[in-house]
């Protein structure tokens, strides 16, 4: 798997805050990322969300996917891309420790649901007007 890693790794593990996450990687016909936008938040980040007890990491997500954008898919689906880091958007000196997963909708279409006020479908051009959380924004928004 790829591991990629933020600023914040510099950080001294002792007193390091970190927030576990499962996060989707999940792109439309023109390669576009999709992005959400929480109630009462400003930055833009994939969907997906910290788990549950007993949870692994596809079964938050898949959870997550069906809670915040109406969409459904089996664990099992879910293609994993990795653990990434980054400082978290919403929880100053945090970092987010996200397990990532290539996730393919097919002919499903999110919808905002639960905490979710937005969502957004963006490539890296449309993102300089955005707010845009840094996992997705250094990692996974594409460059069209």
């Amino acid at each position: 798997m790829t591991s990629g890693s933020g600023d914040a790794t510099t950080t001294d593990a002792a007193t390091r805050r970190e927030i576990h996450v499962s996060a989707a990687v999940i792109t439309d016909a023109v390669g576009r990322l999709l992005l959400v936008r929480k109630a009462g938040t400003t930055a833009f980040m994939q969907p997906g969300g910290k788990p549950e007890v007993g949870e692994s990491p596809a079964e938050t997500l898949s959870r997550e996917l069906d809670e915040e954008i109406g969409i459904r898919l089996d664990p099992a689906a879910l293609e994993p891309l990795g653990r990434y880091e980054a400082h978290a958007a919403n929880e100053p000196g945090f970092v987010v420790v996200a397990d990532v997963f290539a996730a393919d909708i097919g002919a499903q279409v999110p919808e905002i649901a639960a905490e979710i006020e937005e969502l957004r479908w963006v490539s890296r051009a449309d993102a300089a007007s955005l707010e845009v959380a840094p996992l997705a924004a250094t990692y996974f928004l594409p460059d069209a």
